[in-house]
């Protein structure tokens, strides 16, 4: 439960109550309840006190004391911001103090842990824990001593830094703090907080910028504040050069570049020279020999200009790192057929590699032909730089850059690239700059060597052997010889083709289209007619006239058909112009109706606007009307108080505004405030005064009471010996009578002990013997174990075997058994269905032959008209009549239906006589039978049907 404390000094109090016990997280609550309350927001020297024990209790549990530090701020902002700036130090002097300390003492247990024999002061458990865990003891005590630490000193930074960003009044502070934990992240290697650090200030300089009324921000147009920035922009750089992480210091390089052009003012030379130096780092781990060789121009330029001190011999070294810085540049174009994408990125990149620089570039130009190779080596000339140079250097660059020896460029290139590369050293009139080492440019110029030996040889030689050439080019083998010229070739800076059967090397394209041939046929062609016309000179003036009559009724021809089709040109452009001015007029009326409608839109937009601006007018002097209204009340309301206090009136004038009376009573607490707190300090002085006289008055008597006091434990210190020592005299003899009374009875102690140690034995013994036989037969149980189990899988896997051979074979049989079934009943149903066929073949036979009879049966019934007969039957039907000529009667069931003979014979119940068929024979008709397996129906058997009977009468 929160307790409310009247006064400050009385949590102070209470907290320290707690620490006297010991409870430090109750005496930390407290304070944090004090300093987050509302109820105390006016600064006093005892809230800056507990604000100090409050700190040291953050430090001391390492934890975060962002909320009580931002509370603070807003008690002091006003009043009193040195008292947070001495909080803030404190803060993080306390952190960075038990951040060194844990460090010490992991160093001091590591080197405790430091001995000859690992074994010898390590437990076992402590071997086996280190071999399981993979890690060293250092790794361990980090982990457990410094890491938490050195968390809590970053946390620290990183709250220091949230809370000041927005201050004017502690802006070096600011800086401080960022430099601090730079120092910090080099000092411990910390990469992933270095990167964290520089995103947090970038972040808090773009929100500065992005809300620029904010209040109590930084001003960043005084001096004052952007040195600071810059400082801490180069500080960032430095670190990020330390710690090799070249992407970060790139990214410093942009702030401190737009914070120049923020400024718009230009650093110290100094600055300059650092930002250069750092430039050419990046720029070189980076592989951009370009920007590398254009700031080392920078640099030159910069110490030449403005370092007095700069000796000869440091002059000439930095002049050779930029004349060699100049030649590691390739000598081709990168960009050299690339696409249109590509060009776009390139001249974007250029701008802005170039602004870094330092250069100013046109936009709408191609930057690559600004920041190139050749203007480079055109400004080593015009600025001077080669009579800088050592005389290795100035050789060097005559012999790549101007010389044409191509079969004796590699042997003298080599020689002065020995003596190069041993040049080097720290410059001691630049301190700013790096060590310089021109060895770093050996490998750069050993293939800008190998690229001119190769372009002079292929304007020489159209052929060579692989074996000469590597003899030529001593700095690399052919592979790589291979691989250089590759890109080269890419680039255009020269051709070749490399016959690896032949073991030769061709230059140039070989072709009708190449550029040295096609140079080379018009020389040529241009001696032949010097030649031809020294030879056989020219016609005169009147032989050629005389050869042109003959043609000139032809040209006359030509050029009359020229001059009307040039007519018919013009006529054709100016119907065109005409057509294009109509469109243009047209054009015009649609803008000119278009600018119409858009002036009527904004005329009405403007009568709206005028109309809600009187409107706002309006608002606007009633809301004035109404604050005067209100500071007329605050100002009656003020004139009583001054007439109570006797004082004069506040204010005396015709206009008064509410901002006027609240600016005022503002004034008026804030003086009533300081008269309140000098009370207090008169008071305050006051019992210090009081204080004083006490304690020199009571001194004396404290003096005394002690001398009197110390006589007394004197003589009772002297007393309480003496009884001691009479006390260790009786000791001692009583312990000489109980040893005598004792010794008596040593041997059978020894007999004892000897027969107790000589029982255990034996039972030791006898255990280790049971524990050895039990260990044998267990060994033997298992072996016996591990062998039954061998066999029963060898068995398992034999009998799985011939499982799975058995189970393959029936496969086998089921698969041929299944293929033969297939087989029968393929032939089966082929004898089906030629059966079938059969059957259908007779059935239409048949029927054909039942036509006939049918038609010759209705043939002689025409012929001759049937008789009718009635004939009894059982049925009661009427009998049709016979034939002529036949003894058979057929029953007739009506005298105009056709019967067939078979129903007629069936109906009259006698047997039909034979008919002799066309063929002459007497074959009665076989459906006639009763015991035919046919139908005998006077409908003809469908498909279905039929099939089905064949089959079944198949099966039968």
């Amino acid at each position: 439960m929160a307790t409310a404390f009247a006064k400050p000094e009385n949590a102070l109090k209470r907290a320290e109550e707690l620490l006297n016990v010991g409870q430090k997280q109750e005496a930390w609550d407290t304070l944090h309840r004090l300093i987050t309350s509302r109820r105390y927001r006016a600064w006093t020297k005892t809230l800056e006190r507990i604000m100090f024990k409050y700190i040291e209790l953050c430090v001391e549990m390492r934890k975060g004391a962002k909320d009580g530090l931002n509370q603070y701020r807003l008690m002091c902002q006003q009043v009193n911001v040195s008292s947070l700036e001495e909080v803030i130090k404190h803060f993080m002097h306390l952190s960075t103090e038990r951040a060194e300390l844990a460090r010490s003492k992991a160093e001091a247990l590591e080197e405790a842990l430091d001995v000859d024999d690992l074994e010898a002061d390590r437990r076992p458990e402590d071997l086996m824990l280190s071999y399981v865990s993979g890690q060293k003891e250092k790794d361990r005590s980090d982990r457990e001593l410094v890491t938490p630490w050195f968390k809590f000193l970053w946390e620290t930074y990183r709250t220091v830094l949230e809370i000041l960003r927005n201050n004017s009044k502690l802006e070096a502070l600011y800086a401080m703090t960022a430099h601090r934990a730079f120092q910090f992240c080099k000092l411990y290697k910390r990469t992933t907080e270095f990167r964290r650090l520089c995103d947090i200030i970038r972040n808090h300089l773009a929100n500065l910028i992005k809300y620029r009324d904010q209040r109590d921000r930084p001003d960043l147009s005084a001096p004052e504040s952007q040195q600071l920035y810059l400082d801490t922009r180069f500080e960032q750089l430095k670190i990020a050069t330390d710690l090799e992480l070249w992407q970060e210091a790139f990214r410093s390089v942009e702030d401190i570049h737009g914070l120049m052009c923020m400024v718009k003012k230009q650093p110290k030379p100094s600055l300059l020279v650092v930002y250069y130096a750092k430039l050419t780092e990046i720029f070189w781990k980076s592989s951009g020999h370009l920007y590398h060789a254009y700031a080392w121009s920078k640099l030159f330029s910069l110490q030449k200009s403005f370092n007095k001190n700069l000796s000869q011999k440091d002059l000439q070294l930095i002049a050779s790192s930029f004349v060699l810085a100049a030649l590691s540049v390739p000598p081709y174009d990168h960009v050299h057929g690339a696409s249109h994408l590509e060009l776009e990125n390139e001249k974007e990149r250029n701008l802005r590699m170039a602004n870094l620089i330092g250069f100013s570039l046109d936009p709408k130009l191609e930057g690559r032909e600004v920041l190139s190779r050749s203007s480079l080596l055109a400004e080593l000339v015009s600025k001077g730089v080669l009579t800088c140079v050592t005389q290795e250097v100035k050789d060097l660059f005559h012999l790549l850059e101007q010389d044409f020896l191509p079969l004796d460029l590699c042997s003298k290139v080599q020689p002065l690239l020995t003596k190069i590369s041993k040049v080097g050293g720290k410059l001691s009139s630049a301190s700013s700059l790096p060590e310089v080492q021109l060895s770093r440019y050996v490998p750069a110029l050993e293939k800008l060597a190998s690229l001119r030996f190769l372009q002079q040889v292929s304007q020489v030689y159209q052929t060579i052997k692989i074996e000469n050439l590597t003899k030529m080019l001593p700095f690399f083998n052919f592979s790589e010889m291979e691989k250089i010229s590759g890109e080269a070739i890419k680039h255009n800076l020269f051709s070749l083709k490399i016959d690896h059967r032949e073991g030769s090397v061709i230059f140039g394209k070989l072709g009708l289209e190449s550029d040295g041939l096609r140079d080379q046929l018009v020389i040529f062609a241009e001696s032949l007619n010097k030649s031809r016309d020294m030879i056989y000179p020219p016609a005169t003036k009147a032989s050629k006239l005389g050869e042109m009559l003959p043609s000139l009724a032809e040209t006359v021809e030509k050029e009359h058909k020229r001059l009307l089709a040039r007519k018919s040109i013009i006529e054709k452009r100016k119907e065109e112009q005409e057509r294009l001015l109509l469109d243009m007029e047209r054009e015009e009326e649609s803008k000119r109706l278009k600018q119409q409608k858009l002036t009527e839109e904004a005329e009405q937009k403007r009568l709206a606007a005028e109309f809600e601006q009187r409107k706002n007018q309006r608002i606007l002097k009633e809301i004035e009307e109404r604050e005067l209204e209100e500071a007329q009340a605050l100002l009656q309301e003020a004139e009583k108080r001054s007439k109570k206090k006797g004082k004069k009136p506040v204010i005396e004038g015709e206009k008064v505004t509410k901002q006027t009376l609240m600016e005022l009573a503002l004034t008026e607490q804030l003086r009533e405030r300081q008269e309140m707190e000098k009370k207090l300090q008169k008071l305050a002085k006051t019992m210090d005064y009081l204080e004083r006289a006490k304690r020199e008055e009571s001194a004396p008597l404290i003096e005394a009471a002690f001398q009197k006091r110390l006589v007394q434990e004197k003589v009772q210190h002297e007393h309480e010996q003496q009884q001691e020592i009479e006390l260790s005299r009786q000791r001692h003899d009583g312990d000489l009578k109980e040893k005598n009374r004792l010794s008596r009875m040593l041997e059978y102690k020894m007999k004892f002990q000897e027969s107790v140690l000589n029982h255990r034995r034996a039972e030791y013994e006898r255990l280790r013997a049971e524990r050895e036989e039990r260990m044998s037969h267990i060994l033997q149980q298992r072996r016996q174990e591990r062998e039954m189990k061998r066999k029963m899988l060898f068995y398992m896997k034999s009998e799985e075997e011939r499982l799975q051979k058995l189970h393959e074979e029936e496969e086998a049989r089921k698969r041929e058994e299944a293929e033969r079934r297939k087989k029968e009943e393929a032939e089966r149903r082929a004898k089906l269905d030629e059966i079938a066929e059969k059957q259908r073949q007779r059935e239409r036979e048949l029927e054909e032959r039942e036509r006939m009879r049918r038609e010759a049966i209705l043939g002689k019934s025409n012929d001759v008209p049937p008789k009718t007969v009635t004939v009894p039957s059982d049925s009661g039907t009427t009998v049709a009549p016979t034939a002529t000529g036949t003894d058979t009667a057929a029953p007739a069931t009506a005298p105009s239906k056709y019967v067939p003979r078979f129903r007629r014979s069936e109906n009259s119940g006698q047997p039909a006589a034979p008919e002799s068929d066309r063929w002459g024979s007497n074959r009665s008709d076989d459906r006639s039978r009763p015991g035919d397996r046919w139908r005998a129906d006077d409908r003809p058997p469908s498909f279905g049907s039929g099939s089905r009977s064949s089959w079944s009468s198949s099966r039968r």
